[in-house]
């Protein structure tokens, strides 16, 4: 196998790792971060504008209104009419759209290299010059109110996953889900929309991202002529979140609902995020997932409860590792026909308690090491997904540094490292374990 792994590292040519050529960064005066992601190969750019304020950011009693305000964006400006940017995105054979996560909110286009300019011009008229009247708040209140009902209110899935984040934590606002709670959707108004647009959607609140074929200097000259000119939120200060406290007491709950064709369990321990300077931890985390449930076929619980013993049909382990605050680590096990959830619980714990006991497998590491690698060599192929990658790391807390220094990180991991925060993190006091069942179905 390590024969094998040399080999196969030769023929993909993997080079070492360094600083990222072709990636620029700098500052204008009204406080815009600009990232150049240069990439040459095809006469493409996307422009990605990441404003760091997210669900996780709002008021109390407002949930939901970060996203509101995305879908609002879309509606006219001093010079745009509604629809105007994406109308013009399309007309000149691009592509573009938004999304909103507890820590930010993003928006992009993906267009011509020529069509820059273009582009830019519009971002930055909607980053300050947003008009909305009282009919924009009703039509896409019902919108979002549609697209709750759709993707969460009609899915005993989508609902359990709600009810079990909430659980998840006792006093941050990670357990508020992105889309808000509908009673307090139902009541968003114009004021709160504007409220959180002129606090947050400003440039000196903001990550402009630029990957494609472009030069530094030209986007340093199209972004000072197009959003130098817009004013910063002068009292903006610094980002600060009330904070988890220590989680002393396991937590569990079942959800019944009579759509639920195949139960199911989940469980998420409270776990450390990639801190700026301080993402060691994190990188361990990685490992730890795939390890422990990354493959069907070579983890340790894949090979245990879905071959070994055939308790499950699917079991995963999931670890998120940019975020603002702590994140969480979890699994997930879809039991066998005739296998309860109770049985596949403790199956769980039995095997989370041999891995303890056993330790790291030394060829499995090896492989996931040269895998992840792999992956991380691999994913600078597309110049949307680096855009997405410094977008996200540098809207949760991190620097070009920190992404820089991630791959080496990562790579310096040992299996000793896995064992220390898997004992730090996997600990029954800092989780919350959750059933979903069909109606009578099985008891806690």
């Amino acid at each position: 196998m390590r024969l094998f792994l040399a080999a196969l590292a030769a023929c993909v040519a993997l080079p070492a790792f360094a600083t990222p050529k072709g990636v620029t960064e700098f500052k204008l005066d009204n406080g815009l971060q600009v990232v150049v992601i240069e990439d040459h190969r095809a006469p493409v750019v996307v422009q990605m504008l990441w404003y760091r304020a997210g669900a996780a950011d709002e008021k109390p009693g407002v949930s939901g209104v970060a996203h509101f305000l995305e879908h609002l964006l879309f509606k006219a400006t001093d010079t745009m009419a509604a629809g105007q940017l994406s109308r013009v995105v399309t007309e000149n054979g691009g592509s573009d759209n938004a999304f909103t996560t507890q820590d930010y909110t993003a928006y992009y286009q993906r267009i011509a290299a020529d069509r820059l300019g273009l582009i830019m011009q519009m971002e930055a008229d909607r980053m300050r010059n947003l008009r909305l009247s009282e009919e924009d708040i009703l039509t896409e209140r019902e919108v979002i109110l549609e697209e709750r009902a759709q993707r969460t209110d009609s899915d005993p899935g989508a609902l359990f996953y709600e009810q079990f984040r909430a659980a998840s934590y006792l006093n941050h606002p990670y357990g508020i889900p992105v889309i808000g709670w509908r009673h307090e959707m139902e009541t968003l108004s114009r004021q709160d929309a504007l409220d959180f647009y002129r606090r947050y959607y400003a440039p000196n609140n903001a990550t402009l991202v630029v990957a494609g074929d472009v030069q530094p200097d030209e986007v340093r000259s199209l972004a000072e002529t197009h959003y130098g000119p817009l004013k910063p939120t002068a009292d903006l200060g610094v980002r600060k979140r009330v904070e988890e406290p220590p989680q002393l007491a396991a937590r569990r709950l079942r959800m019944a609902d009579p759509r639920v064709a195949q139960p199911y369990l989940m469980r998420s321990y409270l776990a450390p995020e990639r801190d700026s300077g301080a993402q060691e931890d994190a990188a361990a985390l990685v490992y730890l997932a795939e390890i422990l449930g990354g493959s069907g076929a070579t983890s340790v619980l894949g090979r245990a409860l879905q071959f070994d013993q055939q308790i499950a049909v699917y079991v995963g382990a999931n670890y998120s590792s940019v975020a603002m605050d702590d994140s969480g680590f979890g699994f997930v096990v879809v039991p066998a026909e005739g296998v309860t959830l109770r049985n596949a619980e403790e199956a769980l714990d039995a095997q989370i308690a041999s891995f303890f006991e056993q330790g790291v497998d030394a060829e499995q590491f090896e492989r996931i090491k040269f895998q992840i690698r792999a992956g991380e060599i691999y994913a600078q192929d597309d110049a949307y997904s680096r855009a997405d990658r410094y977008g996200r790391a540098l809207s949760s807390g991190l620097t070009l540094e920190d992404i820089d220094q991630w791959q080496g990180i990562l790579q310096s991991v040992t299996p000793d490292d896995v064992m220390r925060v898997a004992r730090n993190v996997l600990d029954k006091r800092q989780s919350v374990t959750g059933w979903l069942v069909p109606e009578n179905g099985e008891e806690m």
